[in-house]
């Protein structure tokens, strides 16, 4: 994945393109040799040759390997209607393969072949400029730059490369070469779209490194924000021919116009995200002492902080989340107090107080006394006699009180007490590390989002509804960086477990690069997901120096 070009070369000599804001381009097939093969970011080298992937126009390069055949693809996206195949030009050693919402270029050389892609047929032409030695360089400086721990022994020193390159890759551009936001992953590009919570998370590995696109990220998560404080998901990002494509499933197809409630969201009104627009300009603000973002939002910061106070139903400071599957546990009908959620509430409050005594003194006192308010209600609405907090409900009907990794954001944001944060990690260690739990039945091989399974099924949906899989015990490499960050932190232990697990994990697997999340009954989400550089980022940021 680079700034423009994105695809996956498959064991069997398929190679597929896409690119950011178009879709799915094409498909080429390669004689590729049979290993060994070596694997870094972004390039793959056996026997006589590699795949190398440019990092300033949108072209790869392939050595010694023949090409087959090539076919522009039919649909820009799984949810597309089909289109006819178009007649692929050939002009001497050039295939021109058309769709139309993009083009790809295909160039042989003896036994090069070189493949440019973009919206337009110029910018594919551009990717040719680059010539063989260019494009192999681009690529080589590209891995070394993610090589950030290159004195670490080889589990740490590649988790971190490859988290890195997860971070790294994320950083999206339009044809123009301008910022075109932070994507989630692979399986996140169309339509092209960037969330408020998984930016969030792949932020945190950028902020030393491109603050520049934390900054347009920022600008980019503004689109999305309704007056009156409401945020979708994500921001949907989409160049004109894959919008129109969009536009007709999303008025056309029920389930998707009532989560999808305008053009440029990706499903309307998540709980979360509005807070996480708030925590990405604190942090902004706080890394690069650049104030302009957070002066030129700070009317939309009050229009949030005013919104989520009016959901505050018992008058103790914590927001009361209505029931639905709108947060990050989004096959999870939560509702009341969660603890996820209210992490998050009480970080914002943190973060408006501390930059707001300057541009608006008021709102920060206001927002101070709720957090003193919210933090002295936690405990009665949200502890379990076990110590650690529950992860959500209301103690006046039901609460689930499994143990769940999302409910360190309590713990990031300091909404508790250091002595509860240890006692919480202590908890996390023995229940929710794989391998102190007998309970579970599949071994040592991660730490699980949540223990036990959800104990009304009725509150889960689709994936979640099975034991071990996604939200509901499956390993999240972003929650587990949050989990060894909060080791660390609070020094409550030898974070090496959370940190190194999930990466053995993927090799044990054959994974190439940083997963979505995993269990043993059940595989693995997408591959190059941002928000998994958290193990990367707390090693970089809390351990090598």
């Amino acid at each position: 994945m680079a700034p423009r070009l994105q695809g996956d070369l498959h064991p069997d000599g398929r190679l597929t393109l896409s690119v950011w804001g178009a879709g799915h381009l094409s498909t080429l097939s390669f004689a590729l040799p049979q290993g060994p093969c070596t694997y870094v970011p972004n390039l793959a080298e056996w026997d006589g040759g590699g795949l190398y992937v440019a990092q300033s126009r949108p072209v790869v390069l392939v050595t010694g390997a023949a090409l087959r055949r090539s076919a522009p693809a039919r649909r820009s996206a799984w949810w597309s209607q089909p289109e006819p195949a178009r007649k692929i030009e050939r002009r001497g050693d050039r295939q021109i393969v058309r769709t139309d919402w993009g083009t790809t270029i295909i160039e042989r050389s003896g036994t090069s072949v070189r493949i440019a892609a973009g919206d337009t047929l110029e910018e594919a032409r551009s990717g040719l400029e680059l010539s063989d030695d260019d494009i192999r360089k681009e690529a080589r400086d590209y891995a070394a730059s993610c090589d950030a721990a290159a004195g670490a022994e080889p589990l740490i020193r590649t988790m971190v490369s490859q988290g890195l390159h997860a971070g790294l890759s994320s950083i999206r551009r339009d044809a123009s070469g301008d910022f075109a936001g932070l994507a989630a992953g692979q399986s996140y590009s169309a339509p092209a779209r960037t969330y408020y919570r998984d930016g969030y998370w792949t932020l945190q590995i950028l902020l030393d490194r491109a603050p520049e696109a934390v900054r347009g990220q920022i600008e980019l998560l503004a689109r999305g924000l309704q007056p009156d404080g409401e945020a979708p998901s994500g921001v949907i990002l989409t160049g004109d021919e894959q919008s129109k494509r969009w536009e007709i499933v999303r008025q056309n197809h029920a389930i998707v116009s009532e989560e999808h409630l305008r053009p440029g969201d990706w499903w309307s009104d998540h709980f979360d995200s509005p807070l996480f627009f708030v925590l990405t300009i604190a942090d902004y603000t706080d890394a690069t002492k650049d104030r302009l973002p957070l002066e030129r939002h700070w009317p939309m910061i009050a229009a949030i902080y005013r919104r989520y106070r009016g959901f505050d139903k018992h008058g103790n400071g914590l927001p009361y989340k209505p029931r639905n599957d709108r947060d990050w546990a989004d096959n999870v009908y939560r509702h009341g107090y969660v603890s996820y959620d209210v992490g998050l509430w009480i970080g914002a409050l943190d973060a408006i107080a501390r930059l707001g005594r300057t541009i608006d003194p008021a709102l920060a006192e206001e927002a101070s006394e709720t957090a003193r308010r919210a933090r002295a209600s936690l405990d009665t609405e949200l502890l379990t006699e076990a110590g650690y907090y529950a992860d959500y409900g209301d103690r006046r009907d039901f609460r689930e009180e499994h143990l769940t990794l999302d409910s360190l954001t309590l713990l990031r944001y300091r909404a508790t007490t250091a002595e509860r944060a240890k006692t919480v990690l202590e908890r996390a260690r023995q229940s929710l590390e794989t391998r102190h739990n007998e309970t579970q039945p599949y071994g040592d091989w991660g730490v699980m989002c949540a223990f036990p399974p959800f104990a009304r099924r009725g509150d889960t949906r689709q994936k979640t509804a099975f034991p071990y899989r996604y939200h509901n015990g499956s390993d999240w490499p972003y929650l587990t960086g949050l989990y060894a960050e909060q080791l660390v932190d609070h020094e409550a232990g030898d974070p090496t477990y959370a940190l190194t697990r999930w990466w053995r994990t993927c090799l044990e697997n054959g994974w190439c690069g940083a997963v979505e999340y995993f269990a043993p009954p059940w595989g693995r989400g997408s591959l190059l997901q941002g928000w998994s550089a958290m193990p990367a980022h707390v090693y970089l940021s809390r351990l090598s120096r």
